[in-house]
């Protein structure tokens, strides 16, 4: 499976399911574990919490006292509640946000000291090329939800995840350059998300854009106002959960699949894709509900 092929390629024996939950101050619509939901045991020294109601698991950014950095602790424990139960059917979609008036500052630029040595900074960029990674190939939509400032490390979350929705008082940044840090991890992301010289001009200058900026760059889907950020992103979540989680599975790892691709060879793997989509039992299920006029009944 995607996920799995994903840890192997870091030298990852099995999926070690980590799981917890933290309360976040988000609404109380968006952390409550309600009847139905699962809500992981609680674990102080984690800055990650989630839950997970009607297919809508919840990931907030929880360290709002360092800018919900990217140290090497939030990234793992980002990572385990990524990959907790990742092929579940009833996980559909994955929304990642944050507490405070930061989404996320970057890497913890105390753990990038010469103190800490070489082989720690390897582990902790090599940790967070990792979890970018697992969001690319999770096989459930992920979107960032994000409400304030998201710089390096922080911009490059946003620029990997599926879908974003900001508030118009956010704004996204790659500054290491202005401390002597290229965000060179940061680019991949960003350069894959907006055209070329805007995102040179961002890891050459690291001044800020705003989410306006943003969207029309294709660096976030949506921009809305800060009391509706929370609405207008789980609309999207739940619209998507709604939907079947084999067919939205196998669509988007087409569309990462075909994207680097030449025009004939895209065109190849895309027809093979809805080939195979023909073929699963929800894609003939949706096909019969809608000659048939009823709604379709999804597998999951």
């Amino acid at each position: 499976m995607a996920v799995v092929a994903g840890l192997r390629t870091f030298g990852m024996k099995g999926t070690s399911w980590l799981w917890r939950s933290r309360g976040a101050p988000l609404s109380t619509s968006f952390c409550s574990s309600g009847s139905a939901a699962t809500a992981q045991r609680e674990s102080e020294s984690r800055p990650t919490s989630m839950r997970q109601q009607d297919g809508i698991r919840n990931i907030v950014l929880s360290n709002p006292k360092k800018r919900n950095a990217l140290s090497l602790a939030m990234l793992k424990s980002l990572r385990s509640d990524i990959l907790h139960e990742a092929e579940s059917r009833d996980l559909r979609v994955i929304i990642i946000a944050a507490e405070g008036p930061v989404f996320s500052s970057g890497h913890d630029l105390k753990e990038l000291t010469d103190a800490q040595g070489r082989d720690y900074h390897t582990e902790v960029f090599q940790t967070c090329s990792e979890v970018m990674m697992l969001i690319r190939n999770h096989p459930v939509p992920i979107i960032a939800m994000v409400n304030g400032l998201a710089t390096a490390a922080g911009c490059q979350l946003v620029a990997s995840c599926d879908i974003a929705v900001a508030s118009d008082k956010s704004s996204f940044a790659t500054p290491g350059v202005n401390v002597g840090l290229f965000c060179s991890t940061p680019a991949v992301a960003l350069g894959r998300a907006v055209p070329r010289k805007v995102a040179l001009e961002m890891l050459f200058t690291g001044e800020p854009i705003s989410a306006h900026e943003a969207v029309r760059h294709g660096l976030i889907s949506k921009v809305v106002s800060e009391a509706q950020l929370e609405e207008e992103t789980m609309k999207i979540a739940k619209k998507i959960a709604s939907l079947s989680r084999s067919v939205v599975a196998l669509g988007k790892a087409t569309f990462y699949k075909q994207l680097p691709q030449d025009l004939r060879t895209a065109y190849y793997l895309a027809s093979q894709a809805m080939v195979d989509n023909l073929a699963l039992q929800d894609g003939q299920e949706g096909i019969e509900a809608f000659i048939q006029k009823r709604k379709p009944i999804w597998s999951h």
